[in-house]
């Protein structure tokens, strides 16, 4: 069975622990919470989705086993 991106995400974020989906939702709220610029809804996109690779890819050096 193939993985959809999402699913790929949702079983990532089943891995976490407490204190790392602490992490992430702090993450979401300061991203959510930054002044708005101009930028349409794909670049928008772009960015977040390029920022979230690499902190995922930050967390995984540190040893953190995620299941992307």
């Amino acid at each position: 069975m193939l993985h959809s991106p999402k699913l790929a995400i949702v079983q990532s974020l089943d891995a976490l622990d407490q204190q790392q989906m602490d992490e992430v939702l702090v993450y979401i709220k300061d991203v959510l919470n930054q002044p708005r610029r101009a930028m349409n809804s794909k670049e928008f996109k772009r960015e977040a989705l390029k920022e979230i690779r690499q902190a995922l890819r930050t967390e995984k050096k540190k040893g953190f086993s995620l299941a992307l």
